[in-house]
C-alpha cells in the first residue's frame, strides 16, 4: 500500500504542473521556487528527526551538494520546462526510462555486461517512446515543441539516472530519511539562488490558486511520496516497489484524461505498453534459471 499511494501521489506531480501552467501564465523558475519553498519547512524536520546518525563527512557533504544539485534541483528544473511543451502522459514514460539510462551508465562507467535480456529491454523501451512521439507529433501538429519538450525531459532523465547510480553508497552511510532530506534542502538552496539571479521577488505574487497548488504538489507530490516510497523499500524491498511503481505511468496517463482532458489513444497505448515492458525487463532480476543462462 506505501508504494502503491508514494506511487500514485508521485504521478500527480505532472499533472499539477500543467493545471498551473493553464490557469496563470507564470514560468517554470517561480512554479519550482515555491514548490521548494513549500516543501523545505517538512525536509527541514526531517532532517531534525534523523541527526542522530553518525557525522557527515567533508566527502559525504560534496557528495550531497552533487547529488542534491542534480537529482532534485537540476533534474526538477529541466522536467519543470519540458512539461511547457509536451503532454503529462508523455512526460511520464519519457522520465520513466531512466532504469534503462542506469543500464547504459552502468556499462559505459562500471564495464558491466548487457545481456541479450537488457538488449530486448532497451529495444522494447525506445520503441515503445518512438511510437507515442510520433502519435504526439501527429495529434499536435508541432514537432518541433514535442522534439523540445521531449529532450528536456529525456535529459531530466538521464540526470535522475546519474543520480540513481552515484547515492547508493551514501545512502548507505546516512540512512535514507536523512539523505533526502539533506539532499532536498541542497536543491532548495540550488532553486532559491536561481531564482534570485533571474527574477524580482515581486515574481512570486501569483494568484493564490497557483500557491494552493505548489503547497500541494510540495506535501502530496513530494514530500509524501518520497517517504512512502522509502517505507515501502524498507518493508518489501527495492526490486518489488519497482514493480509497484511501474504504475506510474498508467496513473498519470488516466489522470491526465481525467483532470486535463488529454487524449488517449490505442497507438499510445501500445507505446506505453513497450516502454513498461522494456522497464520491467530491466528493473526485475531474472528466475535463477534465466539468470543461470544468461550468465
Amino acid at each position: 500500500m506505501f508504494a502503491i499511494v508514494g506511487t500514485l501521489a508521485f504521478s500527480f506531480k505532472a499533472i499539477l504542473i500543467k493545471l498551473a501552467y493553464a490557469w496563470h501564465s507564470v514560468d517554470a523558475t517561480t512554479l519550482l521556487t515555491l514548490r521548494m519553498l513549500y516543501a523545505a519547512p517538512f525536509f527541514a524536520a526531517m532532517a531534525w528527526a534523523s541527526r542522530g546518525g553518525p557525522p557527515i563527512s567533508g566527502g559525504d557533504a560534496g557528495r550531497l551538494l552533487w547529488l542534491g544539485f542534480i537529482g532534485y534541483y537540476l533534474a526538477s528544473y529541466l522536467d519543470f520546462l519540458g512539461l511547457q511543451y509536451i503532454t503529462a502522459a508523455l512526460e511520464r514514460l519519457v522520465l520513466y526510462l531512466y532504469p534503462t539510462i542506469v543500464l547504459i551508465l552502468s556499462a559505459v562507467l562500471y564495464g558491466k555486461p548487457i545481456r541479450s535480456r537488457e538488449v530486448l529491454a532497451l529495444a522494447l523501451s525506445y520503441a515503445g517512446i518512438v511510437i507515442v512521439f510520433w502519435n504526439d507529433v501527429r495529434l499536435s501538429g508541432d514537432p518541433g515543441a514535442i522534439a523540445l519538450g521531449g529532450g528536456l525531459v529525456f535529459v531530466c532523465a538521464i540526470c535522475h539516472a546519474i543520480y540513481m547510480v552515484s547515492s547508493a553508497g551514501i545512502i548507505g552511510r546516512l540512512g535514507s530519511m536523512r539523505f533526502i532530506a539533506w539532499a532536498m534542502l541542497v536543491s532548495t538552496a540550488f532553486v532559491l539562488a536561481q531564482f534570485v539571479v533571474l527574477l524580482p521577488l515581486s515574481a512570486l505574487a501569483v494568484p493564490l490558486r497557483i500557491h494552493a497548488l505548489m503547497l500541494a504538489m510540495a506535501i502530496v507530490a513530494t514530500v509524501l511520496p518520497t517517504w512512502m516510497m522509502a517505507e515501502a523499500i524498507r518493508r518489501i524491498g527495492a526490486n518489488h516497489t519497482s514493480l509497484v511503481g511501474s504504475l506510474g505511468p498508467v496513473f498519470t496517463i488516466g489522470l491526465g484524461a481525467m483532470i486535463l482532458g488529454e487524449s488517449v489513444h490505442l497507438i499510445q497505448l501500445a507505446g506505453a505498453v513497450l516502454v513498461l515492458a522494456g522497464v520491467l525487463l530491466v528493473s526485475l532480476k531474472p528466475p535463477p534459471i534465466a539468470k543461470a543462462a544468461q550468465d
